[in-house]
């Protein structure tokens, strides 16, 4: 088995700053890639604020400096030294397969990759590569470093060994993966993403208001977060990627995007990260 000691996490976005604190956090050396020095320059930014927020309410909070931990860089050939590389860009099919054409002379032999994804074949994927026996998917859930259990998904040609190794890592950083096979939305958002989608039909309906809707689901279920603040944590950007994904995948109109949805991303209400989304957020 492979010994992992350098980890190459592939797109800065929330999910990869998260991702990235996780690992520096317990002492692995961090390859951080995205192809602009913005988007890096505000990962940076973002992953000391989760770091201090982490040590600000855990007592297992970071003992290293995570900053020191991590390589910033848009050289995609840097994640060539990686022993275990994470993809974590946006949920487009066409982006993510042009990614994985890039990386087939890039990524090394010995390395397994992970592919970060809510709805993307897995098999479909790894299928660019020269070994797709090691790629197999892990959808970690956001904020990653406040969610332990993440879905590891089989791929038609991932193996035995792939997903033991994929297993004993995620020990070392304090996580649980539990293995689903490989179809479109897994489990988590093969569900999550029609309440979400039916949650934004019934606010499009005017069955109820927004904080309403996120009551029912509060007080009624015992859910920590109603669907519609979950789209804004997620991102509504997301949300339609992975039900357009789904969609075309099952070939299903119960995944049709509601047309509410689609007009807020179109106007850049994408959630939190854009500071409106179903609710407004100041996050200065």
């Amino acid at each position: 088995m492979t010994t992992i000691k350098q980890i190459a996490v592939i797109g800065a976005g929330i999910m990869g700053q998260g991702v990235a604190y996780q690992f520096a956090k317990y002492d692995y050396d961090i390859t951080l890639t995205d192809i602009s020095e913005e988007a890096l320059a505000k990962a940076k930014k973002e992953i000391r604020n989760i770091e201090r927020l982490d040590k600000m309410l855990h007592k297992s909070a970071a003992t290293v400096n995570v900053l020191d931990k991590i390589t910033f860089t848009t050289d995609l050939g840097a994640v060539a030294a990686a022993d275990f590389i994470i993809e974590n860009i946006t949920e487009n099919i066409s982006l993510k397969e042009n990614l994985y054409q890039q990386l087939k002379n890039i990524v090394s032999d010995h390395a397994l990759l992970a592919v970060n994804t809510s709805a993307v074949s897995v098999t479909r994927l790894a299928a660019f590569l020269k070994n797709p026996q090691q790629v197999m998917g892990i959808h970690f859930m956001n904020p990653v470093h406040l969610k332990p259990t993440v879905e590891v998904i089989r791929g038609h040609h991932t193996t035995p060994a792939t997903i033991e190794a994929t297993q004993a890592l995620l020990h070392t950083v304090k996580m649980t993966g539990v293995v689903v096979n490989d179809m479109p939305g897994f489990i988590s958002n093969r569900v999550l993403m029609l309440t979400i989608n039916e949650a934004i039909f019934a606010l499009q309906d005017g069955v109820a208001t927004i904080p309403d809707i996120d009551k029912i689901f509060k007080e009624c279920f015992g859910h920590k977060m109603g669907p519609l603040e979950t789209a804004d944590l997620i991102g509504l950007d997301t949300i339609l990627y992975t039900l357009d994904v789904l969609l075309a995948s099952y070939n299903d109109s119960k995944f049709r995007p509601a047309p509410l949805l689609r007009k807020m991303v179109d106007a850049g209400l994408h959630g939190r990260k854009s500071k409106e989304g179903f609710y407004k957020y100041d996050l200065n």
